[in-house]
């Protein structure tokens, strides 16, 4: 027992976890988030548009994930960052808004119908993340979003290019800070997991929107 108590101090802590979710499970290791597909070529601009459009459904409605967590986390610190986070998260909002009305409507795409219900219910999955009872889930996964985003930014950032709209700096790239907020915030074992779960399950909604960005791309490609 005293064996496993020392090795769990000396493992990695929530806020490295954190990190490493996010670098391993995201955004960030999706090969399409990273395809050509979406930043050259003849359908590029359709691609951004698709991407464009599906991440206004996720992320584009006032309150979001980020926003949802600040209002139910009472810890001092974390709530300061949430505070922080929320207004940098409402400039990304307005920029990922401006960017999809410039490229146009979402491009056609056979089974769009079932698309739709895809991106709703993810939708809906994480908005039931960040309104969690659970001690750590709201704010874990209000961080996973702010991690993300940093690696959804290169997607994004592209499109300003093609669309002629100078790219704001994203205001929360400092991922050792955000670790050290989750590294503080979890104070035991079990607010560490809920945090941690949180953060997971927003990767894996991410996660399976590319899969779907990428399954939409090749049906208008065949």
């Amino acid at each position: 027992m005293a064996l496993a108590s020392v090795e769990k101090a000396s493992g990695p802590g929530a806020g490295q976890l954190l990190l490493a979710s996010a670098a391993g499970h995201g955004s960030a290791a999706h090969p399409y988030a990273k395809a050509c597909e979406l930043t050259s070529g003849p359908q590029a601009a359709r691609n951004l548009a698709d991407l464009l459009h599906f991440l206004c459904t996720l992320h584009g409605r006032y309150p979001g994930v980020v926003d949802h967590a600040a209002g139910r986390v009472a810890d001092r610190k974390a709530g300061a960052w949430l505070a922080l986070a929320a207004e940098a998260f409402a400039a990304e909002r307005t920029y990922l808004a401006r960017l999809a009305v410039l490229a146009g409507p979402v491009p056609s795409t056979p089974g769009a119908a079932d698309s739709d219900s895809v991106v709703r219910s993810q939708r809906h999955a994480i908005e039931m993340l960040a309104l969690s009872e659970r001690n750590g889930c709201a704010l874990g996964s209000a961080m996973a979003v702010v991690l993300d985003w940093a690696a959804i930014r290169r997607p994004l950032d592209a499109a300003a290019v093609r669309l002629g709209v100078e790219a704001p700096a994203y205001a929360f790239a400092d991922q050792q800070a955000i670790a050290a907020v989750a590294d503080d915030f979890a104070a035991s074992a079990g607010i560490r997991r809920a945090l941690l779960f949180g953060a997971e399950q927003i990767l894996v909604q991410h996660y399976g929107l590319w899969d779907l960005l990428e399954s939409r791309q090749q049906a208008r490609s065949a």
